[in-house]
């Protein structure tokens, strides 16, 4: 990975080259990118293990919707558009794209200040969860693999940018697909194969679900609580609209046939990678013998349905777990020093500065974010303080809540004002941060239904489908001229020149 960086420093001349890989990324490497940072140790430690313990084997039903609505609606629905629309307007970041497109200062310095407060909470999250499994696999501080893992991914982002996280991302990937057909193979031969561990949860019972009055309801195509899964569905994969480290992948990417083709190769590494997460967790209960979730937590049920696998598939898992986490963190890193040094920086605080200064200031506050990153895995790890832990599940819901209506309507609806986009960035920031408050201290309560994290995140993103384009009707409306060039780019074969593309 280290050599990968070095490699790729001919990349990172410039800005363009440093944040978005000269904008020549194939399919192959901008899929796998995709979706290795997509799929975190929190999908296969965390999500694969709760959501599989909350639902059985219907929590497959996540995994099929991260690949279908994460992934391939996703690529069909932005990622032309974004492509040809953040050349037009020669935006590099989620913001810079909201300030050109809605011709606002302000809006950009807006949407840069949330995608910092909430993606510093979203990269240390990464860690949570490796604790376990490296406590089941090793005899050394977690501690130690929380420095190296954030020292190999500071060295060769800071050295190579965009392009080198983009193969060493293909390279994770690879590991991360091999990975998981091991495990699954491997969890489902222990319980004597998938029919037998099947009707092994068909007789699992709980008495908190349904009252216990359906038998074989953790085996049943849509579980125990159907609406709590369509949250989990909702948020998981729609929330990817609106992830500034997500939709930038659609800003590199080289040509409209590769989007093509990224399309296909996304969708099926996300059927795979987290349908197999989803579907291995799914069989949880069958090794209740082994933990006690109320003391111990959802994030020790896989590495406790691992545990008894032999010592070479334990080491594949803990490569897999590493890489999925790995190929996030670069991610975001990125996505924070990129909008933190243009969005906010650049023409604001410093005046001027030009792409090689740029690119320094970047390469320094990765070392910055990477470090904080570590620092609040550390405590949360040493002292089990449960309130950043809420933090940490909040800031996907206020990203995805406060960006995806806007950026969205943004490529679709010419009519999209401003003020409709302040009024996004604002409930959904500001209802997640509520959400924390009354989670955290009991100060207030919440709908019963809003409680969780994930289903108020849900909610956020689709009301600010309403939001957005009601509030554009009653809000002054954007230049037209402007709008109709921006517009006009996507009836174009060859949208913007590179020329163009590459200029500042």
């Amino acid at each position: 990975m280290v050599g990968i960086g070095i490699y790729c420093r001919k990349h990172t001349t410039d800005v363009n080259g440093f944040v978005l890989g000269g904008r020549s990324v194939g399919p192959w490497l901008t899929a796998f990118a995709y979706g290795t940072s997509y799929f975190s140790a929190v999908v296969f430690v965390g999500y694969a293990g709760q959501f599989g313990w909350k639902y059985g084997v219907a929590a497959t039903w996540a995994g099929i919707g991260n690949a279908i609505l994460g992934s391939l609606v996703a690529w069909v629905v932005l990622g032309r558009r974004t492509r040809i629309m953040t050349q037009h307007f020669n935006s590099a970041t989620m913001p810079q794209f909201f300030g050109q497109r809605f011709q606002s200062k302000s809006l950009k310095i807006g949407a840069s200040i949330i995608v910092f407060v909430f993606l510093i909470p979203y990269t240390a999250s990464l860690f949570n969860g490796l604790s376990r499994l490296f406590g089941m696999a090793f005899h050394i501080d977690y501690t130690v693999c929380i420095i190296l893992m954030g020292i190999l991914t500071g060295i060769y982002v800071i050295a190579g940018g965009y392009m080198a996280t983009a193969i060493n991302d293909f390279v994770q990937g690879c590991v991360m697909l091999v990975g998981i057909i091991a495990v699954i193979a491997a969890v489902l031969h222990s319980q004597g194969g998938f029919t037998a561990a099947l009707h092994s949860m068909a007789a699992v019972s709980d008495p908190e679900a349904l009252n216990g009055t359906v038998p074989g309801i953790y085996a049943s195509f849509f579980g125990p609580d159907p609406i709590n899964l369509l949250g989990v569905v909702v948020l998981t994969s729609l929330g990817t609209w609106g992830l500034p480290q997500m939709v930038q992948k659609f800003y590199a990417i080289k040509s409209e046939e590769a989007i093509h083709k990224g399309t296909i190769i996304s969708t099926l590494f996300a059927l795979l990678i987290s349908g197999g997460c989803y579907f291995l967790g799914g069989f949880g209960r069958l090794f209740s013998d082994k933990l006690d979730i109320a003391a111990d937590g959802y994030d020790a049920i896989i590495p406790a349905m691992l545990s008894g696998l032999p010592d070479i598939l334990i080491a594949v898992v803990v490569v897999l777990v590493l890489s999925a986490s790995m190929s996030t963190l670069s991610s975001l890193v990125i996505a924070s020093s990129s909008t933190l040094t243009i969005d906010l920086l650049r023409g604001n605080i410093i005046k001027k500065m030009d792409d090689r200064e740029a690119v320094f200031i970047m390469r320094c506050f990765i070392v910055v974010f990477v470090v904080i990153s570590m620092i609040i895995a550390i405590v949360q790890y040493k002292h089990s303080i449960s309130f950043i832990a809420q933090l940490m599940g909040v800031s996907w819901g206020a990203l995805a809540g406060a960006f995806l209506a806007p950026f969205l309507y943004g490529l679709y609806w010419k009519k999209t004002t401003k003020v409709a986009c302040w009024v996004s960035f604002l409930f959904g920031t500001i209802l997640m941060c509520l959400n924390l408050v009354s989670n955290s201290t009991g100060a207030f309560a919440f709908p019963t239904l809003l409680q969780s994290p994930i289903n108020c995140g849900a909610f956020a993103m689709v009301a600010g489908l309403i939001i957005v384009p009601v509030v554009s009707l009653f809000t002054a409306k954007p230049d037209t001229q402007m709008v109709d060039e921006a517009f006009a780019c996507y009836d174009k074969k060859t949208p913007v020149s590179q020329k163009n593309a590459l200029s500042d």
